[in-house]
């Protein structure tokens, strides 16, 4: 990028004289090539400071010596132009060359005899001598030759330095977000593959005690396992799914858990009737369900689960309330699985989600609202 500005810069610059030269006749060439040649020592300042500078003294962390380095070649090469100026030009000659060869042709000459006789000349009166008009307006004096060069080299090395710094923290800037993208997709992807061999593990353990007594539904449980594997192996790995069969995974993993506790536990689970036709990221509700028929169950009390989907306007507002029967020493009703989660939505949703965990005696309630 940064080498095709440069170039159309310097482009417009040497076609500068033709654009807006002033050639009623013809192109003074002449003309043109001297303001080429003075542009050399700027190209010249341009192409060092590009090539042997900045690589090798700015972007070194050797700023001190860059600075130095250019401000001495400028001051070098405008003394070697004042000197070369002033021993090719030669002051004087022109004057001299003039007072010789006479008027240039076309200049008005007067006559002696138009001159007024110089004692008709009349001297201004008594206290007039002094007395003049206002004076001429005077325009501001150039800068020297060589206080000129070194300004514009300044300027010239100033807009290279700085476009190089942009175009490097650009490219910098690009590198960041690219590895923080894929930092994300690395996260999510170890945290997707913690969820689904748990998961897993613990739906197979729930099979193995349905086979001891009742067959069949153990062979329903094995259906309704293959549609989740399916779910997991083939819909995971893709950035977004339907919110519709996100839900639906949901509702078949609380149908797998229903066959395991039959009438034991109070199995409720609520959806609207209109699912919005949205996408969110796979197995985003995974580990809350699993957490709650985790930790939420006891084979000696009365346990129950319930599960609401909610849609308000652009949010989706997702409900677990489970029992808290009291758990042993270690065994925390959070868990891994909602930890993973919290990192997750981090991920993904940064601040623009919120995660509620409201623990209490009896019960421990999950509410999670999502932008959609």
């Amino acid at each position: 990028m940064e080498p095709m500005i440069s170039a159309i810069f310097w482009l417009l610059l040497f076609a500068s004289p033709l654009l807006f030269g002033n050639f009623e006749d013809s192109i003074d060439w002449e003309h043109i090539g001297n303001v080429w040649k003075s542009f050399i020592p700027y190209l010249f300042l341009f192409l060092v400071n590009r090539f042997v500078f900045l690589p090798y003294l700015f972007f070194s962390n050797r700023r001190w010596l860059f600075f130095i380095s250019n401000v001495g070649l400028i001051l070098l090469v405008a003394t070697g132009m004042y000197f070369h100026r002033n021993m090719t030009g030669m002051p004087g000659r022109e004057v001299k060359h003039r007072h010789e060869m006479g008027p240039p042709p076309g200049t008005f000459q007067p006559n002696r005899e138009d001159l007024p006789p110089t004692g008709s000349i009349k001297s201004p009166p008594p206290g007039m001598e002094h007395r003049q008009g206002p004076a001429p307006f005077q325009p501001p004096r150039p800068l020297p030759p060589f206080l000129s060069f070194v300004v514009v080299s300044m300027l010239i090395i100033g807009f290279d330095t700085g476009l190089m710094l942009s175009v490097k923290w650009a490219r910098s800037e690009q590198l960041r977000i690219q590895a923080e993208k894929e930092n994300v997709e690395n996260q999510l992807a170890f945290l997707r593959n913690q969820v689904s061999p748990h998961f897993f593990m613990n739906t197979l353990n729930n099979i193995h005690s349905l086979i001891d007594f009742d067959t069949n539904e153990a062979k329903d449980s094995i259906i309704r396992l293959s549609r989740l594997m399916r779910h997991l192996l083939y819909d995971s790995d893709v950035e977004k799914i339907p919110l519709k069969k996100e839900i639906e995974f949901v509702q078949n993993y609380v149908d797998l858990m229903k066959l395991r506790f039959s009438n034991k536990v109070n199995i409720k689970v609520d959806i609207a009737s209109q699912i919005p036709d949205r996408s969110v990221p796979p197995l985003l509700f995974t580990s809350f369900v699993e957490n709650a028929f985790k930790h939420g169950i006891h084979i000696h009390g009365t346990s129950f689960v319930s599960i609401s989907f909610a849609f308000m306007e652009e949010h989706l507002v997702f409900a677990i309330k489970n029992s808290n029967p009291g758990h042993q020493k270690g065994d925390s009703p959070s868990g891994i699985g909602i930890e993973n989660s919290r990192k997750r939505l981090d991920l993904l949703y940064g601040n623009r989600y919120t995660l509620s965990i409201d623990e209490g005696t009896d019960e421990f309630v999950i509410t999670l609202s999502l932008p959609l």
